[in-house]
């Protein structure tokens, strides 16, 4: 069977969750190209020190040497740490490569920590955003539930989203016997999108964000109409 939807993530279905008529401008049909902004490459900067320094031991730059105690710490556990992962799952929740040609997820988890003696491990996503108040743990979910996956023998994950900046730990746990109910969530969501590419429609749905944020003109909620 073919996913018309698929591969998918968390952002892209996120995204589309947010307005469906966006996401098809913005993601289908792509008629819009990304502008990186300035925050955006503090925070893939960011996230390459702290990959670097906890993968190969790579000094962290002087700007973000705030974040070095904190490395410290995640580094000092125990368990094999494994840095900016990326892991596939096909439609039947196998694990793939991320670039399989029956991928239909992928998710990328910033530092995975196992330790498959105890089967427990961690699983931590960087964020350099100003404010922690309004955290998606759907993320941890989706990561927590490829890790399940990739690694069969992790029974235990503790997580979190770091807010590196608001200086913020969101964290949760999850457990293995869990799959099945965070699952189907999840599969339900994603129904939804896969939905909308069959039949092709792309339904707007108007927030705040539109007047000043949103740069699909084609839609009549966008503020420059």
């Amino acid at each position: 069977m073919t996913h018309k939807a698929a591969p998918w993530s968390f952002s892209r279905i996120k995204a589309f969750e947010q307005c469906p008529k966006q996401f098809y401008h913005e993601k289908v049909l792509k008629q819009y190209p990304f502008k990186e902004s300035d925050a955006m490459r503090y925070g893939t900067d960011f996230h390459k020190a702290c990959e670097d320094y906890i993968g190969e031991g790579t000094p962290i730059p002087a700007k973000f040497d705030f974040i070095k105690p904190t490395l410290d710490s995640l580094n000092n556990k125990k368990g094999e740490k494994i840095v900016e992962q990326k892991l596939g799952l096909t439609a039947d929740l196998e694990p793939c490569s991320f670039f399989a040609k029956d991928v239909w997820f992928r998710g990328i988890v910033d530092l995975a920590i196992i330790d498959k003696e105890t089967g427990v491990g961690w699983i931590i996503d960087y964020k350099t955003g100003k404010s922690a108040k309004y955290a998606d743990k759907g993320q941890l979910e989706l990561m927590a539930l490829a890790i399940f996956k990739h690694y069969p023998e992790v029974t235990k994950l503790h997580a979190g989203l770091l807010f590196v900046i608001a200086k913020s730990l969101v964290k949760a746990e999850y457990e293995f016997d869990a799959q099945q109910l965070l699952w189907s969530k999840w599969l339900a969501n994603y129904a939804k999108m896969e939905k909308a590419f069959e039949v092709d429609v792309w339904n707007p749905k108007p927030s705040g964000l539109c007047k000043r944020w949103c740069q699909v003109t084609e839609c009549h909620h966008n503020g420059a109409n």
